[in-house]
């Protein structure tokens, strides 16, 4: 059997098409690790898989929830893995395709079921990091948690809270719970492959495809989304502020376009980080090559990973 194919990397370097393609010709689903495609009401700013996509291959993981609803990663992993599991377990072939790096690794090496938020507790200690100090709450950690406060910087007072918050709640230090996370790795055959464009390129696809939105009606979109109670996940998706200063008045249309543009170079610029850390993942050189090509050089990748495996 093939194994999970993982075909990931920055937005705009043609994840989704390849995907749809090499799951057309092996015959597969696709399990979408985007954390954006979750959500039912956008679909132009979100760059969602055209409905002939949709509707020639499954997708899961889009629209499956509203942008009024909050969805986490852990969600996410306990819900995908299952599904990867009952796939693969029928014979049929998996492509994760996506470009939330923390959603792929979720997948591969589980992620623990940290507290839920409590927003009460949170922003008692948010205050006093606000009127102490990092340096204060870190210690504070420290004394609680010496391998997490000895892994997390005394600047990153986002994380030193959240693990204070889940040692508050549940009495046992995050690092602990972290050792209790399971992903797919080694347990199912995996390929993880990454789509990479030279950056000029790239940036000029995300700049196209901006002003591709807008021509599509990216402006109606965001007008019709801002009359949701939209939750703190779904608020994050670049162009609803955007757009939304331009139709408050705040901004010429060409101003949020070009907003748009830079917030969405910056978030490509984020994710290439994320992914050149992944020692696992192999690189395919999209530029200037067919979806053919691209096909063949995933294949390629793939084969030559289960050749060597079967050597071993």
């Amino acid at each position: 059997m093939l194994p999970i194919i993982f075909i990931l990397g920055p937005t705009a370097t043609g994840k989704t098409d390849a995907a749809f393609n090499l799951a057309r010709k092996i015959d597969a689903e696709i399990v979408s690790c985007d954390s954006m495609l979750v959500y039912k009401e956008p679909r132009i700013i979100t760059t969602k898989p055209s409905c002939v996509y949709l509707d020639k291959i499954p997708h899961h993981f889009v629209d499956i929830i509203s942008v009024e609803e909050n969805y986490n990663v852990f969600t996410y992993f306990r819900d995908a893995v299952k599904l990867i599991n009952e796939l693969y377990s029928r014979g049929t072939p998996v492509i994760v395709c996506g470009g939330t790096g923390m959603y792929a690794q979720a997948i591969l090496d589980g992620i623990f079921e940290g507290a839920s938020r409590d927003d009460t507790l949170r922003a008692e200690f948010e205050n006093e990091a606000r009127v102490k100090g990092n340096i204060h709450i870190h210690a504070k950690l420290k004394s609680v948690d010496p391998v997490s406060a000895c892994k997390i910087s005394p600047n990153d007072a986002k994380r030193i809270i959240r693990a204070l918050e889940v040692y508050a709640l549940t009495g046992i230090p995050i690092s602990q719970k972290q050792k209790e996370k399971e992903g797919i790795w080694g347990k199912l055959p995996v390929s993880v492959i990454g789509l990479s464009l030279e950056r000029e390129a790239l940036y000029e696809r995300i700049n196209r495809r901006v002003d591709m939105m807008v021509e599509q009606g990216a402006v109606d979109e965001v007008k019709e989304l801002l009359t949701y109670r939209l939750s703190r996940t779904a608020e994050k998706i670049i162009g609803i502020k955007e757009i939304g200063e331009y139709l408050d008045n705040k901004c010429t249309l060409d101003e949020a376009k070009e907003t748009m543009k830079k917030n969405t170079r910056n978030f490509a610029k984020r994710q290439m980080t994320w992914f050149k850390a992944e020692s696992r993942l192999q690189w395919v050189d999209a530029d200037g090559k067919s979806r053919e090509q691209v096909i063949e050089d995933i294949l390629s990748l793939v084969e030559a990973e289960l050749g060597g495996k079967s050597r071993e």
